[in-house]
């Protein structure tokens, strides 16, 4: 798999861009703001119809325009599909396979798979539960798309009945909360989707995860990865659909007086953290610096080994990290990578990409783009 060429119109900095790519090594090098993220972060758009840099899409439409447009021809099995996003800020965003309108944007998914390494993946370690949520969900839709549309309808439930609880006064008075049991037996069954799907997928990537962490730290695990549920810890985390409901149905039952006085959702996958371990301790606030990078290195090295594992290699996208890197893992995660189909390398100086990861140059400067080899 690999993107054969990237077209935007009004996409961040870009009025108007072209860039066609090859498989292999392509490096985009440039100075700090010119230019080199945006590019890389619209093929990872193209793939999760997000930002790893903003929650929102209106930053990526350049000022002065009402719209953007990112194209993106994909390669998967000699054969090529043209994926078209419209991004349109407050509204629907649209979308086109070969030229074809479908429904929702949500229909590119699983077209093109990328994983993609940042410096804001240091807050995978040292962050909020939020960003470790984000990133299961993220690996979670790119394996099985589906589950896109069970975290929309699970972020729709959730609002209606946070929106509802805040409201409930009235209800209280009058012992009337039929309403907000129905909304409780749909948070619990599309909850419990989700829940089961997180721990399937952590019990393939937990061992992939210790395994890159040894590989780039060479030898400085181990890790472990422990769910944390919001249904309790006496509640076994077992990936059975039905179990999982009825236990979640019975916590909203006894948080019900909590949530009505506080006005907000306290049980279900939105309130639940992904805790890394190393060793015995927690990695956040006990890691050091190079640890910490360590580790969100194998989260992602173990993203990127259980989607090639299921058949075909992502596109591997590393987004100005060597510079933040250490010399030793610096070689390391070259060496690691130097074998994928696609990689999209971003530095401000080509001495900042190993000599491992040598191949195509894209010079970036001033939102222009020129292949120099």
């Amino acid at each position: 798999m690999y993107v054969a060429h990237l077209s935007l119109v009004d996409f961040r900095s870009y009025a108007s861009l072209e860039l066609p790519l090859e498989p292999g090594v392509t490096a985009l090098i440039g100075p700090n703001g010119q230019g080199k993220t945006n590019l890389v972060e619209a093929v990872a758009y193209v793939a999760t119809l997000s930002s790893h840099r903003v929650a929102h899409d209106a930053p990526l439409v350049r000022l002065g325009a009402e719209r953007a447009y990112v194209r993106a021809n994909v390669v998967r099995d000699d054969r090529p599909t043209l994926v078209e996003l419209e991004i349109n800020p407050g509204k629907s965003n649209r979308a086109r396979i070969n030229r074809s309108p479908v429904p929702r944007a949500r229909e590119v998914l699983g077209i093109l798979r990328t994983v993609l390494f940042a410096p804001e993946d240091l807050a995978l370690v040292k962050g909020d539960p939020a960003e470790r949520r984000a990133f299961l969900d993220q690996l979670l839709v790119a394996r099985a798309p589906r589950y896109a549309a069970v975290r929309a309808d699970y972020e729709r439930v959730l609002k209606q009945r946070n929106a509802l609880l805040k409201s409930a006064s009235a209800a209280v008075r009058t012992g009337d909360l039929r309403t907000l049991d129905v909304w409780d037996a749909h948070l619990a069954r599309i909850g419990a989707d989700l829940l089961a799907a997180r721990l399937e997928l952590l019990a393939v990537l937990s061992p992939r995860v210790d395994k890159a962490y040894d590989a780039v730290s060479r030898g400085g695990g181990p890790t472990s990865l422990e769910y944390r549920s919001s249904l309790g810890p006496d509640v076994p985390l077992v990936p059975d659909r039905e179990v999982l409901a009825a236990a979640m149905l019975a916590e909203l039952a006894k948080a019900r007086r909590t949530e009505l006085e506080r006005g907000v959702s306290l049980v279900g996958p939105h309130r639940d953290d992904l805790a890394l371990k190393l060793g015995p301790l927690p990695a956040k606030g006990y890691a050091s610096q190079g640890e910490s990078w360590s580790y969100a290195l194998a989260l992602r090295l173990a993203s990127y080994d259980l989607l090639r594992g299921d058949g075909e290699d992502p596109v591997l996208i590393l987004d100005d990290v060597f510079a933040e890197l250490d010399s030793e893992r610096r070689e390391r995660l070259a060496e690691l990578v130097a074998d994928a189909e696609q990689v999209l390398v971003t530095a401000a100086v080509p001495a900042d990409v190993p000599e491992a990861l040598s191949g195509a140059r894209v010079d970036v400067m001033d939102g222009e783009v020129r292949r120099v080899c």
